[in-house]
């Protein structure tokens, strides 16, 4: 059996030799043939020449190098379109995952005859309260938001087989949120419990505005309920003005109409409606910029540079 292992870097100078090293003792230790592919995406630093030096002294060391960032998820795709493993696990380049569970889940997937084996973190080292805290608060959201159920807990990290390979290289969609869609196909899947360390070297490359990204994937890619939410936010506040246009009729009937300023309840009422419409029209906005990109028809990425893979296999985007 070959396994390859799918690994998106991007400006990870410092802890790449330490990961390549890694990687390939757990291979070498298995019985089974491997890969290595480093998929190089659009880093401004030595992360490119470090990779083509591993390439030229391993030949199990592969690299796949886009002519800019495209973003980890379309990282991971490229990984995933041009491996010729039976089977892939998708890992982070920062150690976090650590490689060395990497036989255990193997053995989970022969043992259990399983289609996908997903690493549930059990424990999360070296992360903040507030990390943890959101990460949480999201997995759920997404679940109750989702006419879909997800693992809690979960990320990319995990084992695929031929079958589920096959199956993705048939979407043809460009904002892909994995581990998503990896859920939603079904078959057989079964969960791998493991210990996440903190991060061996460098400092994540997530920011806030793409751990948001990534997020906002999940719920707009898997989800209508937020044009639901829409619904019933406006049909909130159409009961809410009906509510202080009759205290308003009631306060005049009573005499006591001057209680409310007529500039505080016309600033508030503006102010609440004009918040509503806003947030209502950006949700649209999520899924009609969705549409744009889908039906633009562009590439997920462009790949520069292909090293130590075979000229038959010419997947370029």
């Amino acid at each position: 059996m070959k396994v390859s292992v799918i690994i998106p870097c991007y400006n990870e100078e410092e802890v790449l030799p330490l990961s390549h090293k890694r990687f390939s003792q757990v291979m070498e230790s298995t019985a089974h043939d491997y890969e290595l592919i480093f998929v190089n995406d659009g880093s401004k630093d030595h992360t490119e020449e470090l990779l083509l030096g591993f390439a030229n002294d391993d030949p199990h060391t592969k690299v796949i190098s886009f002519s800019r960032n495209f973003g980890h998820q379309n990282a991971v795709s490229a990984g995933l379109h041009n491996c010729t493993g039976d089977i892939a696990v998708i890992i982070d380049v920062d150690l976090q995952d650590p490689p060395e569970v990497i036989p255990q889940m193997i053995d989970t997937y022969l043992k259990e005859g399983s289609n996908v084996v997903y690493a549930v973190r059990n424990k999360r080292e070296g992360e903040t309260f507030m990390k943890k805290f959101t990460a949480k608060i999201y997995y759920r959201m997404l679940n109750s938001l989702s006419d879909y159920t997800f693992p809690v807990d979960t990320g990319d990290f995990r084992l695929i087989d031929r079958k589920v390979l096959d199956a993705f290289k048939q979407f043809p969609e460009k904002h892909k949120y994995l581990r998503g869609l990896f859920s939603w196909m079904g078959f057989k899947q079964t969960p791998f419990y493991y210990t996440r360390n903190e991060r061996a070297a460098g400092r994540t490359k997530y920011s806030i505005r793409k751990m948001f990204s990534l997020a906002s994937a999940g719920i707009f890619g898997f989800s209508k309920k937020p044009l639901k939410l829409a619904i019933s936010l406006g049909t909130l506040s159409i009961f809410i003005a009906l509510a202080f246009a009759i205290w308003i009729f009631i306060m005049y009937l009573s005499g006591k109409e001057s209680i409310v300023p007529g500039w505080s309840s016309t600033i508030i009422t503006i102010v609440f409606l004009g918040g509503v419409q806003l947030f209502t029209i950006g949700i649209l906005g999520e899924y009609i910029g969705n549409i744009f990109d889908e039906t633009k028809n562009r590439p997920e990425y462009i790949i520069d540079k292909k090293i130590n893979f075979d000229p038959h296999n010419n997947q370029t985007i």
